[in-house]
């Protein structure tokens, strides 16, 4: 049994490692298996008679609830952590690292723009043959 996923993880780490390179390509077959997966599980539920609309969804409420998947899946794991760390909206803080970044550009480019200044004093010194400073 051991042989066999040892087997088959080298196996998904090469196919990965090959179609990584090729993201469009990579999409459509991932999206194809998702939605052949979900197709058997959809024509399955329809086999199994008492599966009512109502039933499936109190069902699958329960699995999701007691397996933690329900809100993790429908809130996401970054919004409950954010809320629980107190930190600020995911959009707030992108757009204050862009300011801090626009920021930190500008700081930068007002110092290329003295060290142009400089060498062209410098420059004009070494025309002129005036001692520099």
């Amino acid at each position: 049994m051991k042989k066999i996923l040892h087997f088959f993880d080298k196996l998904e780490d090469s196919i990965r490692a090959l179609l990584s390179r090729h993201d469009i390509f990579y999409a459509f077959i991932g999206g194809i298996a998702m939605v052949l997966f979900w197709r058997g599980v959809w024509m399955i539920a329809d086999t199994i008679t008492f599966l009512t609309p109502v039933i499936s969804i109190f069902i699958s409420v329960i699995v999701l609830l007691a397996t933690g998947l329900f809100v993790s899946f429908f809130v996401g794991d970054r919004i409950i952590l954010s809320g629980l760390k107190k930190d600020k909206k995911f959009n707030e803080k992108v757009a204050a690292e862009v300011k801090t970044e626009l920021d930190t550009l500008k700081d930068i480019q007002n110092k290329m723009n003295n060290i142009e200044q400089e060498l062209k004093m410098m420059r004009a010194e070494m025309k002129s043959g005036a001692p520099s400073k």
